[in-house]
């Protein structure tokens, strides 16, 4: 398990967690290529080794345990995985600025539609 970053990050970028990482698993820094064309800091999974420092130092409250993600930011998991796992401009195209949000928000409206067919139903 690893520490997912989510939604709070976006548009932020604090970097505090990432200075106290211990094993530098958090990218991408202020200092490198790409930073100012991301919209959020990720944690590469097969680096992280669950210490959490990160999640306490987090000004904005953006990173979770991955198995305590809340369910409309699950989407992340695989965000912050892809990030590592793929090329910056197929990372990008897979996730354009913008869309995490629209991600969450249909993910909230659908959840928002079941409740009100459960409610209906009793």
């Amino acid at each position: 398990m690893s520490f997912v970053i989510t939604q709070g990050c976006i548009g932020t970028k604090a970097t505090e967690c990432e200075k106290v990482c211990p094993v530098d698993c958090i990218h991408p820094r202020e200092e490198e290529v790409g930073f100012d064309r991301v919209e959020q800091l990720y944690i590469d999974p097969k680096l992280c080794i669950n210490c959490g420092a990160c999640m306490a130092v987090c000004p904005v409250l953006a990173i979770y345990p991955e198995e305590a993600v809340p369910a409309p930011l699950r989407m992340f998991t695989k965000k912050n995985a892809d990030h590592f796992r793929v090329g910056f401009d197929e990372f990008h195209q897979k996730y354009p600025e913008g869309r995490s949000k629209e991600l969450i928000k249909a993910f909230n409206l659908k959840e928002a539609e079941k409740q009100k067919a459960n409610a209906a139903a009793r």
